[in-house]
């Protein structure tokens, strides 16, 4: 059976992404990048992503899910089959980039999920 191996990210919505990162800065020391987030890292080769987004973005999904977390994983392709063979709902789109492999799916209350698979050493 595949398992998420961690929390690669987790992705804020807000009404005001500008202001709301500042708040984070201020308050909590979260340096935000100019991508509106920050990295933090864990252990060698490993990170977890902290974003806010705009509150129009349609990466998150519904416009009323007000974030949404991002899984690590070892294998997408067979945690996607995984999930489909459960009858789970599961996007058809599959990314590949120099970050990774990822892909999105829908939990039991219809709330997107991110699923990454990290490139060798992430």
């Amino acid at each position: 059976m595949q398992r998420v191996t961690g929390i690669g990210g987790v992705f804020l919505r807000a009404r005001d992404a500008e202001v709301l990162r500042a708040w984070y800065a201020t308050h909590l020391g979260i340096d935000v990048s100019e991508w509106g987030g920050h990295t933090f890292r864990w252990h060698a080769g490993g990170t977890t992503g902290w974003t806010v987004l705009e509150k129009d973005t349609d990466y998150i999904g519904d416009p009323g899910q007000p974030y949404m977390m991002n899984f690590r994983v070892d294998d997408l392709d067979a945690m996607l089959a995984q999930l489909r063979a459960a009858g789970a709902r599961v996007a058809d789109e599959v990314e590949d980039g120099e970050f990774g492999r990822f892909a999105w799916a829908y939990d039991a209350e219809d709330n997107r999920f991110e699923l990454w698979q990290p490139p060798r050493g992430r």
